[in-house]
């Protein structure tokens, strides 16, 4: 077998091994597109040239310079990772060109870039088996002779007197095991993505359920008003000289304003998902205080319009007719706003106003009963106004255009008060046709959960490369110590184990609390892969070194999780600690395998 067929056969089997597994791919998800196979298959051939090319220069190379067959099987199985590792730095590179100058790169092309180095490699492992025989005969591999017991003590017995090429061997293959030990924990990373998808799938899924819940229930409230719509005309002369007659309209908020409410909040159960919802109490009274512009006269306004007006932003949450007292008077508020104020919802209702009121303070008291979802929000419509809310939850997040001016969280719930006067507003309390924006002043209160389990678990998941890592480090290390290999299919079972956690953690947070789905996840792998580690090495020390280091692991990740302002300060002095702990175990180590690093001569 020479270099040029053995070249030959890995570019051109690579090509039809990754287009047999692009057709089956292709009858499974668009049958009627089978036909694409063959096009890929001749993009495979143009795209297999650099490895053609690759092969050609370094199989000499290892056959060359690598003695034992197995070290140039790991050297080879090395170069392809490599080739599939530049193959997805190309896909990243093209799939972010039209990014690449912005630096802003997507998840989703940094998924494209690994699937593509994942599914290469996979190619190039499977033609490599493929070719097992065909490597044999390049690299002139013989299969072992069956020798006595009393010559393989006395080999052993020699051992000390082996040349220094057969330890330089033994130090080339620890150093090839250890690349192919950091490729495998990269490779290990790949799953972790699609866990971290399934994770925002299902996170889109209970996001989709609280929206259909809320829909029917009552959405997020935003209160505005109540405010007084007072129609007025004017005239003028337009282009032709003709007279003409104008109508617009005051908006006259109160002189003062006292708020006050209560929020109840309710837990709804839809399957496995949770929606927080609240039915809330507020008393809302004050008085008005108006006087016209200089530029209106009495006369100018149409006080038999007069309207009182109050705004609510989802109609489905009025639990009770809401009746505002107005100057003595009752007055039930229906929906519809004036016609100048169509585009606000809100109800309202008309009210006797006359001239005789100018400058006098009219009282007003309303009590409202409102359901809604999470959110409760004020608009901040008063000269001079107090908001004060309470709660028995315990996790409220006060946001919107202002925070509150006093408030206090304790285990049995939360009160906060908004205090605001003439000089907070950028509006006075008789308003010209002036159109305000809601959404830039509302201000209030939204209920959340400080961290759900979906959250939890991606926090979780981006401690993944930690947990891989050192796990397959100590295995690494301890397979030096104890002279019991461990095989790259072990090495990926033990990975699996490690990303399947995740996922059980996903799966039983929906159930359970996440503190409860975090024991039972971590229990079952610690377990599974002490024992693994039992049967392998067959040791209980070692077990229980494995089960004690993971334990140690999973238990930071948990108090990681749990911490919110220190989590960067603890975890990052925790992991040099790690580091120190894991360079203090590593010198017991033999790198050389030899008494004695071999010195240079």
């Amino acid at each position: 077998m020479t270099t040029s067929k053995l070249a030959a056969r890995i570019s051109l089997l690579s090509s039809v091994v990754f287009t047999f597994g692009f057709l089956v791919f292709t009858l499974l998800t668009y049958p009627g597109s089978w036909y694409a196979s063959l096009l890929a298959f001749i993009v495979a051939l143009v795209f297999s040239l650099p490895v053609l090319i690759a092969m050609l220069i370094f199989l000499p190379v290892i056959k060359r310079i690598w003695d034992s067959y197995n070290n140039k099987i790991y050297i080879l199985i090395l170069l392809c990772a490599i080739c599939a590792f530049m193959y997805g730095i190309a896909a990243f590179l093209f799939e972010s060109m039209g990014t690449l100058m912005e630096h802003h790169w997507s998840v989703q092309t940094f998924q494209f870039a690994l699937g593509t180095f994942a599914v290469l490699f996979t190619t190039s492992l499977i033609t490599l088996f493929l070719s097992r025989k065909q490597l044999e005969d390049y690299f002139e591999y013989s299969k072992p002779v069956l020798i006595n017991n009393k010559q393989t003590k006395m080999d052993t017995q020699n051992n000390e007197e082996l040349p220094y090429q057969t330890q330089t061997s033994r130090s080339n293959r620890i150093l090839i095991k250890g690349a192919i030990t950091a490729a495998l924990i990269g490779i290990m990373m790949i799953p972790t993505i699609f866990i971290r998808d399934l994770v925002r799938e299902r996170q889109s899924r209970n996001e989709d359920v609280v929206k259909e819940v809320d829909s029917r229930w009552a959405m997020a409230q935003t209160l505005t008003g109540p405010y007084i719509f007072l129609p007025y005309k004017t005239t003028f002369t337009d282009a032709a000289g003709k007279p003409q007659i104008s109508h617009n309209h005051l908006l006259i908020i109160p002189e003062n304003k006292n708020v006050s409410g209560n929020i109840i909040p309710l837990i709804r159960e839809r399957s496995i998902y949770r929606v927080l919802l609240y039915h809330a109490v507020v008393t809302d009274q004050g008085n008005f205080v108006f006087n016209l512009p200089k530029e209106i006269t009495a006369d100018q306004v149409e006080w038999n319009d007069a309207q009182i007006c109050f705004g609510i932003s989802d109609f489905k949450g009025i639990e009770e007719k809401i009746v505002i007292r107005f100057n003595g008077k009752d007055n039930e508020l229906a929906p519809g706003l004036p016609v100048g104020e169509k585009d606000e919802k809100g109800l309202s209702a008309p009210i006797a106003l006359t001239a005789a009121n100018i400058g006098k303070p009219l009282n007003y008291q309303m009590n409202i009963k409102i359901r809604g979802s999470e959110m409760l929000h004020f608009v901040p419509l008063g000269g001079n106004s107090r908001y004060a809310l309470s709660s028995n939850w315990r996790n409220p997040s006060f946001d919107g255009s202002n925070l509150p001016s006093n408030h206090t969280i304790s285990k049995t719930g939360f009160s906060a008060d908004w205090n605001f006067n003439k000089a907070n507003l950028p509006f006075g309390t008789v308003m010209n046709d002036f159109k305000f924006d809601p959404a830039s002043l509302a201000f209030g209160v939204t209920m959340i959960e400080p961290a759900d389990q979906y959250a939890k678990t991606n926090r979780s998941i981006k401690y993944a490369i930690l947990i891989i890592g050192l796990t397959f480090s100590l295995f690494f290390i301890i397979e030096l110590m104890q002279r019991k290999p461990i095989h790259p299919v072990q090495y990926v079972l033990i990975g699996l184990a490690l990303v399947i956690f995740y996922s059980l953690l996903l799966a039983i947070s929906e159930f359970l609390e996440f503190d409860f789905a975090y024991l039972i996840a971590a229990v079952g792998t610690i377990l599974l892969i002490g024992l693994y580690a039992k049967a392998h090495f067959r040791r209980w020390r070692s077990a229980g070194t494995f089960t004690g280091v993971l334990t140690l692991l999973y238990g930071f990740i948990f108090v990681l999780i749990r911490l919110e302002d220190t989590a960067l300060l603890v975890g990052s002095i925790a992991l040099f600690i790690i580091l120190a702990l894991t360079m203090y175990a590593s010198k017991k180590v033999n790198w050389y395998g030899s008494t004695e690093i071999p010195a240079i001569q």
